[in-house]
């Protein structure tokens, strides 16, 4: 029997009855909220949606800045039993366009910095009757309310004193992936889930506390980032710095040492240039634990912020589907270059192809995982659902294999689908938006390690003929119509692309091609990479 359990109110009013009233929860851009503070904008923000007519289970799309105005839509969102659904703010307009009308979404809400992807996305969306912006006054097609962020807060009568009677199994919480089909699919969560990564890695393996103070480069339209801004530190009555602005070290630097900052989030893509940048070595003097994910952090960079800045990263690997960080480096015990072990609360195994179970170290394996926090499908994609989830297990898609000392290491993706500064794109994506190009007959893109071993887009493209490709004008037409981090790094023309005796294409040896000529204007490991037909082994 499912018991009543209402995430947001988890995260606020029960830190409030314990005391935390006064205590600060978020830092933003403008000022701060204490508990108190935080309760009363979520239950006032709540108001205002359900002023405007949405509904316990509907969906509410949200493509914001990391701000205070984020922050308490979410949480309001799940405060009135609706479901939330945040975007990257890094998508198109015809993009955004494309998860708006996937989740049926009733009302949007977006900031004034996003403004025209934001109402790209509400012209061409069926089932849309509300548009918010926050910082502007929007533009609406026919039949779509458009409201200011204080429109919206003054749409209640009242501010929302008790929350929606959820239940652990109610709909919370949906957030898009592409993961391995390439395709954005909506992997929805329950309330329940997002105490269960709070009350496993949260407290068990980041041993987060009230005095914490917490910053993410992570957004909080990732997994990643919403746990490590949002449940962690509302969980246990710490606090949160909320910076909108783009990540860079020294900003990133002026922030942790603003605000005392001692849990910090990033990924391997800024690990990198926070190491190569003249931050001072005392900027992280508060900072008594990182953590990095997306993508595995390179050994040297552990090594490089431990002997610089003073503090352990634990290095891990999460998804979009389980919420969260489900395998994971533990503090003191880290094993440099491993994903660690698994959180507590989660079982993991290595599966061959022919689904038995490795018990041993040494041999590479399918990493399949299952534990609570997984989320119960995606939205209307019962063939990929079929594929993933079996039981209680989920397919991760993610080549591994286990350590002597029982850590896991990841030896990549088991398909073509790349992560990208811990942002998965479709190699299919990237390349329809290449053949677009009037000037190109053929285009693929694969993923190519840098030093760091990294992976990075670069199109290998076959011109038509007689015509003299521009790979500078063809990146920029790939950044006119696709969000930015999906561009390649680098256009190479050639010949002729090679293809097996059936026409497909062999990524492999472009790959390979690669590391014999690297591209103008990328950096490529020098170690070989291996062919599909080579065997992995540790």
């Amino acid at each position: 029997m499912a018991e009543l359990f209402n995430a947001a109110e988890y995260l606020t009013d029960r830190r409030v009855d314990a005391g935390d009233g006064a205590r600060v929860a978020v830092h933003h851009p403008r000022g701060t909220l204490t508990y108190a503070e935080l309760v009363d904008e979520v239950r006032t923000v709540a108001a205002g949606l359900a002023g405007i007519g949405v509904r316990p289970e509907e969906r509410v799309v949200l493509c914001m800045a990391d701000d205070v105005e984020l922050f308490t839509a979410i949480l309001a969102t799940l405060y009135i039993g609706a479901v939330a659904v945040p975007c990257s703010t890094m998508l198109t307009g015809p993009e955004l366009a494309t998860l708006v009308a996937d989740s049926r979404a009733r009302a949007l809400l977006g900031s004034h910095q996003f403004a025209d992807a934001v109402h790209t996305a509400a012209a061409d969306a069926p089932d849309l009757r509300h548009l918010v912006l926050a910082g502007a006054r929007p533009t609406a097609p026919p039949g779509i309310s458009a409201l200011t962020w204080d429109e919206l807060r003054a749409a209640g009568a009242a501010p929302v004193e008790k929350p929606y009677p959820t239940w652990d199994e109610s709909p919370a919480l949906w957030l898009y992936t592409s993961g391995t089909t390439g395709k954005p699919k909506g992997a929805m969560h329950r309330h329940a889930d997002i105490r269960y990564v709070a009350e496993t890695y949260g407290t068990q393996v980041l041993g987060i506390d009230p005095g914490d103070v917490c910053l993410s480069v992570a957004k909080l339209f990732f997994a990643y980032g919403i746990g490590n801004s949002m449940f962690f530190p509302l969980s246990v009555g710490a606090s949160v710095v909320l910076e909108p602005s783009r990540p860079t070290p020294d900003l990133i630097a002026e922030k942790v040492m603003a605000h005392g900052v001692t849990l910090f989030f990033a990924v391997p893509s800024f690990w990198g240039p926070l190491l190569a940048s003249g931050v001072p070595d005392d900027a992280f003097a508060t900072t008594r634990r990182g953590a990095s994910a997306g993508e595995t952090l390179p050994a040297r960079m552990f090594h490089g912020v431990r002997e610089r800045f003073g503090f352990e990263v634990l290095d891990g690997i999460g998804s979009t589907e389980a919420l969260h960080i489900f395998v994971s480096n533990r503090p003191g015990a880290v094993v440099p270059g491993s994903s660690g072990f698994p959180v507590p609360g989660y079982e993991v195994e290595l599966r061959r192809t022919d689904g038995t179970v490795i018990d041993g170290a040494g041999e590479s394996g399918m990493l399949w995982i299952s534990g609570d926090s997984i989320c119960t499908g995606y939205w209307c994609r019962t063939e990929v659902n079929r594929a993933v989830f079996h039981g209680r297990w989920m397919r991760t898609g993610d080549q591994y294999v286990r350590n002597d000392d029982g850590s896991l290491t990841c030896l990549g993706r088991a398909d073509d689908v790349l992560k990208v500064g811990g942002i998965w794109v479709s190699p299919a994506e990237v390349e329809s938006r290449l053949l677009e190009h009037p000037d190109l007959a053929e285009a693929v893109v694969v993923g190519i390690p840098d030093a760091d071993g990294l992976d990075k887009p670069v199109a290998y493209v076959v011109p038509r003929a007689g015509v003299v490709v521009d790979p500078d004008e063809v990146i920029a037409f790939c950044r006119a119509g696709l969000a930015a981090f999906k561009r390649p790094r680098a256009v190479v023309p050639i010949g002729e692309l090679p293809k097996t005796a059936t026409g497909k294409i062999q990524r492999y040896r472009l790959r390979a091609l690669a590391v014999e000529a690297p591209p103008a204007g990328a950096t490529v490991a020098s170690t070989p990479l291996l062919s599909p037909e080579t065997p992995v082994r540790t």
